[in-house]
C-alpha cells in the first residue's frame, strides 16, 4: 500500500495536474480528482490511469451510488418504442413511470462498415446527439458492439469452423480488417464530447455474452486463451494507440453455472472495470417465475462475490422477459431476484415493437401494457434509481 501511494504521488499527481491545466479544469475539480485518483490507485479500481477526470469521477461515484441502489437502464430508450420512432424527448420508460431511465444503452454494429445507421436502424448522428443529451442531464451511457465477422464479412452471428478470433490474432489480412474497424469505432467514440469539449464517459461492453456460441467471438468458436488475447489487444489498442481515455470496460457473459465458468474467459483484472452478465426469462407461469428468481439471485451472489474479490463493480448488463405477460413481474419477480445485491445498474433490452400478435419484441412496458402499473410501483422502490435520482447524484463531478 505504501509503495503504491508513493508511486502515485511521485508521478500520477503531475499527470493529473498537467491534464487539468490543458483542459482548463478548476482548482476545485483538480483537488477532487486527486482525492479520487489516490483512492482508486490504492484499491486498483479503474484500470486506465490516464482516464479523463469525468470518467474517473463517474466510476468513483457509481461505487458511492451502491449505497442508494441500482440505476435502471434501457436499450435504445430515446430512439424508438412500441408504436413510435424518433419522437423528440419520448421514451417508453418515461411514458409509463414519469421519468427517464438513469442509464441508456446503444449499439455500434455496422459502424465498422461505415454505414450511417446501426444494425437496428438508429442513425449514428442521432445516437451521438442522444448521448450528448444524456450526459448533459447527468445520465450514463453504455455501448455494445455486434461487430460483423471480419473473416467472412457476414454478421456477428456468423461463426465459421475455421475460427474468426484465431484469424484476427494470426492472419495479417484479417487483423488489418479488424484494426481498421476499430479505427472507425474509435473515431465515433472520440466524437462524443460535452459542452466544454470534454470526452463523454462511456461504459463499453465489448464481446458480450462471450461464453455463448452464437457470436463469432464466443463459446466453442474460439478457445478461452484466444478470446483473452483478443480482449486484451482490443482494449490496449483503443487506449494506447487511439488514445481513448473515456471508456469504462464491462466484461459480461451470458447465463453461467458458477465462478469457474464465469472466469474461464476473463482477460484479467487489468482489463476489466465492471463485471456483469445477461439473463432473460424464457419460461412463464409460477414455476418459471420462481426459477428465474432463484437463478437471478444465485448468479448475482456469485457475480457480486467476484466483484468484491477483484475490486470491480457488478452490474446486470442485460435482462428481459419478452412481452411481459405477468402483470406483477417487476415487483414480484424481478425486484425479488435482485434483492439486496449490491449492483451498479440493470439494463432492460430494447422495445423493438409489435408486428402482430405472434411477432413482438419489448422488454419494458409501454403505456397500457399489462405490467405498466406494476412498473410504476417498481420505479418508486427506494433502491431503483431513474434519471431524477441519478441527476441529483452528480456522477460527473
Amino acid at each position: 500500500m505504501r509503495n503504491s501511494v508513493a508511486v502515485f504521488t511521485a508521478k500520477s499527481y503531475f499527470i493529473i495536474i498537467a491534464m487539468g491545466k490543458k483542459n482548463g479544469y478548476s482548482l476545485a475539480m483538480l483537488l477532487l480528482l486527486l482525492l479520487v485518483k489516490g483512492s482508486a490507485m490504492a484499491q486498483a479500481i479503474l484500470n486506465d490511469k490516464q482516464a479523463t477526470p469525468q470518467t474517473t469521477l463517474l466510476f468513483h461515484n457509481m461505487q458511492k451510488l451502491l449505497k442508494k441502489g441500482y440505476m435502471f437502464g434501457h436499450q435504445d430508450d430515446l430512439a424508438y418504442g412500441v408504436g413510435w420512432k424518433y419522437e423528440a424527448g419520448r421514451s417508453d420508460v418515461k411514458d409509463v413511470a414519469g421519468d427517464y431511465p438513469g442509464l441508456y444503452g446503444f449499439e455500434l454494429g455496422r459502424l465498422e462498415l461505415g454505414q450511417a445507421v446501426n444494425l437496428d436502424g438508429v442513425p449514428f448522428d442521432s445516437m451521438r446527439q442522444y448521448i450528448k443529451d444524456i450526459y448533459k442531464r447527468g445520465g450514463v451511457t453504455t455501448l455494445s458492439w455486434h461487430f460483423n465477422n471480419p473473416l467472412t464479412g457476414k454478421t456477428a452471428w456468423d461463426a465459421p469452423p475455421s475460427g474468426t478470433v484465431a484469424a484476427i490474432l494470426d492472419s495479417p489480412a484479417t487483423h488489418q480488417v479488424y484494426t481498421q474497424w476499430l479505427d472507425k469505432g474509435a473515431d465515433f467514440l472520440a466524437s462524443l464530447k460535452g459542452a466544454n469539449g470534454e470526452p463523454i464517459p462511456i461504459i463499453f461492453r465489448i464481446f458480450h455474452e462471450l461464453n455463448g456460441s452464437w457470436f463469432w467471438w464466443g463459446g466453442k468458436n474460439c478457445t478461452p486463451y484466444e478470446l483473452k488475447r483478443l480482449y486484451q489487444f482490443t482494449e490496449t489498442y483503443l487506449r494506447d494507440v487511439k488514445h481513448l481515455h473515456n471508456l469504462i470496460y464491462a466484461f459480461n457473459t451470458d447465463r453461467f453455472s458458477g465462478q469457474d465458468e464465469y472466469l474461464e474467459r476473463y482477460p484479467g483484472n487489468d482489463y476489466v472495470d465492471i463485471v456483469g452478465f445477461d439473463i432473460y426469462q424464457r419460461k412463464g407461469g409460477d414455476d418459471g417465475n420462481q426459477q428465474f428468481i432463484q437463478e437471478l439471485d444465485r448468479s448475482l451472489t456469485t457475480l457480486v462475490g467476484i466483484a468484491q474479490q477483484n475490486n470491480k463493480l457488478a452490474a446486470l448488463t442485460e435482462f428481459g422477459y419478452s412481452g411481459l405477460p405477468d402483470s406483477s413481474w417487476w415487483t414480484n419477480v424481478f425486484a425479488k431476484g435482485i434483492g439486496n445485491h449490491k449492483i451498479s445498474y440493470v439494463m432492460g433490452w430494447r422495445n423493438a415493437g409489435i408486428k402482430d400478435e405472434q411477432h413482438y419484441e419489448y422488454y419494458v412496458p409501454y403505456k397500457g401494457q399489462l405490467s405498466a402499473n406494476d412498473f410504476v410501483l417498481f420505479s418508486q422502490l427506494p433502491q431503483t434509481l431513474f434519471q431524477k435520482e441519478v441527476t441529483k447524484a452528480h456522477l460527473f463531478r
